[in-house]
């Protein structure tokens, strides 16, 4: 079997689950934020259980409008906290919280071999980890938080291997912007991506995460890494509670496999309005922006504000730009602060924010205007997904976002450096 297979068949009781199956699965990890969280919880209400199945396996975040933006989002996040009290459930207030799929690894919620699933789509972060990890919708997640599992269909395995040594400025977010760029936002449709390679060992954990992360922008159900001492050594210190690591059969049948040579891999922008339309940094051309975001739940952690540090050291957001930087947690936000990241950002001419999803999604704090460009970090940039429907977003990894804030065009980190 797959890494996919492998998890879903321990979780609903049998040897060997195949492709197209249906099968009612057992989860480790229920997870809902303040957009979703308080459809789930009136879904939950009609069942007829008075407690969700168990409350240390619901966790509920915060994350998409905070600090609360106005009366409405005050009454969401109002509803998930009195919800969460009544039962016991997992929640993280405002000054302890974060975006949800940086926070839950980062706080050792989420381990290998787990099966979770979220109403938000980009749950499938957590294949980093190897874990089987999915979005679903809010009713799903009510019926999940009453019984403690829930059906799917056992998704084929798709095996992208990624060979070679990953050039300059290169990373994970490239990689998974070159890979949908190739096969399309429905390339993986309702499949599990399964990553390998002499590259994918060499990336680090927080690369891991945002190629997992946009699984879902290829249409994946799931992206998942198998397990080795990075994965350990990121674990080791968070985990409280056994897990199983699972790995694939050497003799398993995928659906497709298919070969990339990283060394061909430039820095990788996708221009609007999908995450497909992606072209090398070296065929941008001139393109002149208003904003960059640095962060999300794709990259929002410590090391990719690193990166975007050693790019603004020294220099200065261009005059006619916006620069928001969003680290992904707090325990993120006091690296940054301890880290003296925070000094060379505010000295660039960056705004640092709290940990939010915010811009992300147009919902707060950096909304774009007609006719605006952004560079954004993000993991998706369809029509008006950051603000007015006539404003652009341009993906990239966050050196050239940063690159990009002090050009004041998009451009490639090595432009400004040199």
């Amino acid at each position: 079997m797959t890494l996919a297979e492998k998890i879903l068949a321990t979780h609903c009781d049998k040897d060997k689950v195949s492709p197209g199956e249906f099968i009612n699965v057992r989860v480790d990890l229920i997870l809902a934020n303040d957009i979703t969280a308080p459809i789930a919880i009136k879904e939950f209400r009609k069942i007829g259980t008075d407690k969700v199945f168990n409350p240390k396996k619901v966790v509920m975040v915060p994350d998409h409008f905070v600090p609360n933006k106005d009366i409405a989002s005050a009454e969401q996040v109002k509803l998930m906290r009195e919800f969460c009290r009544e039962q016991g459930v997992i929640f993280f207030e405002l000054g302890r919280a974060g975006i949800e799929h940086v926070l839950l690894p980062e706080q050792g919620l989420v381990l290998p071999g787990d099966v979770v699933i979220g109403a938000d789509s980009h749950t499938c972060t957590y294949g980093a980890l190897g874990a089987f990890a999915t979005g679903m919708g809010s009713t799903d997640i009510a019926a999940a938080m009453a019984t403690g599992d829930i059906w799917m269909k056992v998704p084929p395995t798709i095996k992208l291997v990624y060979r070679g040594e990953l050039g300059k400025w290169v990373g994970g977010k490239d990689l998974i912007l070159y890979t949908i760029g190739d096969i399309g936002v429905d390339g993986a449709l309702y499949s599990a991506m399964e990553f390998a390679g002499e590259a994918i060992d060499s990336l680090p954990i927080d690369g891991r995460f945002t190629m997992a992360n946009m699984a879902i922008e290829a249409g994946a159900k799931a992206g998942l890494f198998k397990v080795d001492n990075k994965t350990q050594l990121y674990i080791k210190s968070r985990a409280q509670r056994p897990y199983r690591v699972y790995q694939p059969d050497s003799a398993t049948e995928y659906a497709r496999i298919i070969d990339y040579d990283v060394a061909l891999i430039e820095p990788q922008v996708a221009f609007p309005h999908s995450p497909a339309n992606t072209r090398p940094i070296s065929q941008v051309g001139n393109v002149e922006i208003d904003q960059v975001v640095i962060g999300s739940c794709t990259n929002g952690r410590l090391e990719d504000l690193r990166i975007a540090a050693q790019i603004l050291k020294r220099r200065k957001v261009h005059p006619r730009v916006r620069c928001i930087i969003i680290p992904g947690s707090q325990q993120v936000y006091l690296d940054v602060l301890t880290g003296g990241l925070m000094e060379i950002f505010i000295k660039a001419g960056a705004v640092v924010s709290t940990p939010t999803c915010g811009p992300c999604l147009g919902g707060h704090m950096g909304v774009l205007a007609d006719g605006e460009r952004c560079v954004s970090t993000t993991n998706r940039n369809f029509i008006g997904r950051m603000g007015s429907p006539k404003s652009e977003v341009y993906l990239s990894n966050p050196a050239v976002a940063a690159a990009s804030a002090v050009a004041g065009r998009i451009a490639s980190p090595d432009e400004v450096i040199r």
